[in-house]
């Protein structure tokens, strides 16, 4: 079994549903980044023992919250020493649009991955596309580099719908198993 930590920041609820679902996929850990961005007691040397970290922010005016870009700056002191280098990492991120601009989330969520030396794994899902797709089939945001939900400006986090749920518990599976994957592969070398 790899360690997996879901670091995420959530400012109404909305994402820290879709991390609680991400968690249940990958078996994972949840950390949550506060209302001041910063990380509880332990969270840095649980970020340094997991095997893949998950990354989650909602998006705010076209990108991350700011709470989770001071997580992400104060990440430069492992980055220093390549602590977090080869661990997978994967995103997701939510917003009262359909598009919302999720996407530049999921870019600044894979370029701090990168700048850290990690592996990234996207959502593996197709879209829900075709005519007879409905609002809650799986993946039906179409996103590819993560996992994307979408919640109404005036739904609370209870109404989230089920199919965004379910993709982000999906996406999480997917993760754990390239965690192990990758795990095995070091066993073998």
């Amino acid at each position: 079994m790899s360690d997996i930590v879901v670091v995420y920041h959530s400012g109404y609820g909305h994402t820290q549903r879709m991390a609680q679902a991400v968690a249940d996929g990958a078996g994972a850990r949840m950390l949550s980044i506060d209302s001041d961005g910063q990380l509880p007691a332990g969270g840095w040397e649980l970020l340094a023992a997991a095997d893949a970290i998950v990354f989650g922010s909602p998006t705010y005016m076209g990108g991350p919250s700011w709470q989770f870009k001071r997580f992400a700056d104060a990440s430069s002191k492992p980055w220093f020493v390549q602590a977090w280098k080869d661990k997978l990492f994967a995103g997701f991120t939510n917003s009262a649009s359909v598009n919302g601009n999720k996407q530049t989330t999921l870019d600044y969520l894979f370029q701090l991955a990168m700048q850290h030396g990690g592996l990234w794994v996207g959502s593996g899902m197709l879209p829900s596309n075709a005519r007879a797709a409905q609002r809650n089939d799986l993946n039906w945001i179409g996103a590819f580099s993560g996992a994307m939900a979408q919640s109404a400006s005036d739904a609370s986090a209870a109404e989230m719908l089920p199919g965004d749920l379910e993709t982000a518990r999906v996406f999480g599976e997917r993760v754990a198993q390239q965690a192990l994957r990758l795990m095995r592969e070091a066993g073998a070398a």
